[in-house]
């Protein structure tokens, strides 16, 4: 009887062996020598927060705070000349906000303040950046340029960097301080205003960087010099890799007291 052949042939060679994955092979992250990215990354946070608490609790850098943008305005001045704001670009600019006819001791406090400062401002570095004065009067009817010449004589303002401002519309007077300013003010009588008298500090770009009415800052003289040189200072530091800096001051709020 003859036998059939098997008909599925039998493979009979060595079966080759599977590829070993290696575990190395399996890594999510490629590995620089012994030393995998994660590490790496783990590492790099590490030390950033490491960075972020030593600059939090020294505070290399003081700044100001950067409030808000100061209000655009056309007014006269003591001489019977426009002033605008775009006037006070590139230099540092203190205002303040009263009317003639307010006599000491109500009113006559930041006036002092404001002549203090500009004395003695040559004994503070500002880099070159110029320092200017405003006050602006919001009794326009009886504030008029003539008066306010006379008033800036009287309180020994130096007329070459304080200006004094007003102009014939009242509703003007209200845009420019009670809105943009945001210095409250109100008429009770003929001659006769309740107001909060306040200082502001504008930087070079046109910001508020410092509000002095005893709410935000106490309007004194010392304090109102230190912040004219920190704001210089940032001005004229805050450039290149230093940027980084005065920018991690703002946003950890490394402000100067």
């Amino acid at each position: 009887m003859n036998e059939q052949p098997d008909p599925t042939p039998v493979d009979v060679s060595s079966p080759e062996p599977e590829d070993e994955v290696f575990p190395e092979e399996r890594q999510l992250l490629p590995s620089f020598g012994n030393i995998r990215l994660v590490w790496i990354v783990y590492g790099i946070f590490g030390l950033l927060l490491l960075i972020t608490f030593g600059f939090v609790t020294f505070q290399p850098i003081k700044v100001l705070p950067r409030v808000r943008l100061a209000p655009g305005y056309i007014l006269t001045d003591q001489e019977g000349n426009l002033v605008n704001n775009e006037q006070f670009r590139g230099k540092l600019t203190l205002y303040n906000f009263t009317y003639t006819r307010c006599r000491p001791p109500s009113c006559r406090q930041l006036d002092t303040i404001m002549k203090e400062v500009q004395d003695r401002v040559d004994e503070v570095e500002t880099y070159d950046l110029p320092v200017e004065f405003v006050t602006i009067s919001f009794d326009p009817e009886y504030d008029t340029p003539e008066v306010l010449k006379a008033y800036a004589q009287e309180i020994g303002a130096d007329t070459r960097t304080w200006h004094f401002l007003t102009s014939e519309d009242p509703k003007q007077v209200k845009r420019v301080v009670g809105t943009g300013f945001q210095v409250y003010f109100h008429k009770r009588g003929e001659g006769d205003y309740e107001f909060i008298p306040t200082i502001i500090l504008v930087d070079g770009w046109g910001i508020v960087r410092g509000i002095y009415n005893g709410r935000v800052y106490l309007p004194t003289t010392d304090r109102i010099l230190s912040h004219l040189n920190v704001v210089a200072s940032e001005a004229a530091f805050s450039k290149g890799a230093n940027r980084v800096g005065y920018e991690a001051a703002h946003l950890f709020l490394c402000y100067a007291d």
